[in-house]
């Protein structure tokens, strides 16, 4: 069965990284042709837009994409690509996976920890943001809606049981925020008891971030708002040792963005060293989207094995003397055996 699906390139390390990845998926023999988009700077350049609508297009009509990382110019105006992909498509579950990979620079081993993070509202609004004419005060809104916090939290618990995971932690600052966070934490409490068969927690974010660090073990699954959830994903991402481990799935009804979460690396770009693993991690994630769960299974065993017993081919970032197509030829020589 073929399936096509935009792929975005992306700017600085984007497009060594991708092609690598792709090079993985079709040794993989996955079924997958590619559509080929634009965005970023390099949109800009042969465009003059960083989003152009034939992109937007191709990602509602493919209803996949593979995106490597874009740079959004500093000042200007110009808004987040990322936020904007996001509001476009309302991909409200944003997805990211910290697992530990052998021979990486982290203090811990046995990380397997799911962040779900509502992707489309709370702290990141663009909306309401004051600055007094003196520059003396800002202001911004903090929107939560119940529509909000029940899709992204029944998502996390629908997750939770396709993947068998046993628990899940609701992660808030109710006691503070009491109408913003408090209105998901409700939210999370009724929800949570229509699945007892998961395990149900519920955390303060200053005592999560602690305990994140003290004893992750205790983690399997963590919902929680915008803002919250960006910090978080990010500090789980550095218990398994950086975001070039780490993958992001941006979901919704209607479309889905798989992501490196790691930015484009300006200052390596060209050098063949970028470090394919998070976009790689990626791909896995969207073959268990699109059911091709066995195949992104094997995919992620071989990055481990590769990074287990092929030492000289990885980047290195992870130890190695590998380049970025000696790290993609090692990883897809194990997924065609």
């Amino acid at each position: 069965m073929s399936k096509t699906i935009a792929v975005i390139p992306g700017d600085g390390i984007g497009p060594e990284i991708m092609t690598a990845t792709l090079r993985v998926l079709d040794a993989l023999d996955c079924g997958l042709a590619y559509d080929f988009a634009d965005a970023g700077m390099v949109a800009l350049d042969k465009h003059g837009d960083l989003l152009p609508k034939a992109t937007l297009d191709k990602i509602a009509e493919h209803k996949v994409a593979l995106k490597g990382p874009l740079t959004t110019p500093i000042g200007g105006g110009f808004t987040s690509i990322n936020v904007t992909l996001r509001r476009h498509f309302d991909l409200y579950a944003n997805v990211r996976p910290a697992i530990s990979f052998p021979g990486t620079k982290s203090r811990y081993e046995n990380i397997d920890i799911i962040t779900v993070r509502e992707n489309t509202e709370g702290a990141y609004l663009a909306e309401g943001q004051t600055l007094s004419e003196d520059g003396e005060v800002a202001q911004s809104i903090i929107r939560n809606t119940r529509k909000g916090s029940t899709r992204i939290v029944r998502y996390a618990f629908e997750m939770a049981v396709k993947k068998g995971r046993k628990k899940i932690t609701a992660v808030h600052k109710a006691n503070i925020l009491k109408t913003s966070t408090g209105l998901f934490l409700n939210v999370a409490r009724e929800i949570a008891k229509e699945y007892p068969q998961i395990e149900f927690n519920e955390m303060i974010v200053d005592n999560t971030c602690m305990q994140l660090v003290m004893r992750p073990e205790q983690f399997d699954v963590i919902v929680t708002t915008n803002l919250f959830g960006d910090i978080i994903s990010d500090l789980c991402a550095g218990l398994v040792g950086g975001l070039g481990l780490a993958p992001g799935d941006n979901i919704g009804e209607h479309a889905a963005i798989f992501e490196a979460v790691h930015g484009s690396a300006p200052d390596i770009a060209g050098k063949g060293i970028a470090n394919p693993c998070a976009l790689l991690l990626a791909a896995a994630d969207m073959l268990d989207h699109l059911g091709q769960v066995e195949k992104g299974t094997k995919l992620r065993q071989a990055i481990r094995d590769t990074l287990t017993h092929d030492r000289d081919s990885v980047t290195p970032d992870l130890g190695g003397k590998g380049t970025t197509e000696s790290f993609g030829e090692a990883i897809a020589r194990r997924v065609a055996a």
